[in-house]
C-alpha cells in the first residue's frame, strides 16, 4: 500500500492519493447525511414548518416591486471590481513588463474610463429618480 502511494509522477498511480481522498470525503458526506436522516427528529409541527426569518415574524408578500437601481449598482460594482482585479498582475510585475506593459495598461484604463463616463452619462448612478 505504501508503494502505491509513492508512485512516480509519470504514472497514473500518482493520482491514487487524490482518488482516495475524494472517495473518503464523498463517503464521509454520505455517511453523515444518512446518520442525521436516521437519527434526527421527525416530528413536524406548525412551528417547525414555518419559515424562519431571524426571529422576526413574517408578514405580507415577499414579491414586492423593488427599484432596479439596486441591481444596477450591484452589477456595476461587480463589473468594476473585476476590472480592478486585472490591475494586480501589472502591479506585481510592472518593472518586467516595461513600456509595452505600461501602454497596454494605459489602453485598459482608457477603456475603463470610457465605460465609466458612459455609465455617468446614462445616469446609472443617479439616485433621485
Amino acid at each position: 500500500m505504501i508503494y502505491l502511494l509513492q508512485a512516480n509522477s509519470n504514472t497514473s498511480g500518482s493520482y491514487l492519493p487524490v482518488v482516495i481522498q475524494i472517495i473518503f470525503a464523498a463517503g464521509l458526506v454520505a455517511f453523515l447525511m444518512l446518520i442525521t436522516h436516521l437519527l434526527g427528529p421527525k416530528r413536524k409541527t406548525t412551528d417547525k414548518l414555518e419559515n424562519f426569518a431571524s426571529g422576526i415574524e413574517s408578514h405580507g408578500d415577499a414579491r414586492q416591486p423593488m427599484a432596479i437601481k439596486y441591481f444596477l449598482v450591484a452589477i456595476l460594482f461587480v463589473l468594476f471590481d473585476v476590472e480592478v482585479i486585472f490591475f494586480y498582475p501589472y502591479a506585481v510585475n510592472f518593472k518586467g513588463l516595461g513600456w509595452s506593459g505600461f501602454w497596454a495598461v494605459m489602453i485598459f484604463v482608457g477603456f475603463f474610463l470610457c465605460g465609466f463616463i458612459y455609465i455617468l452619462k446614462k445616469g446609472a448612478l443617479n439616485w433621485e429618480d
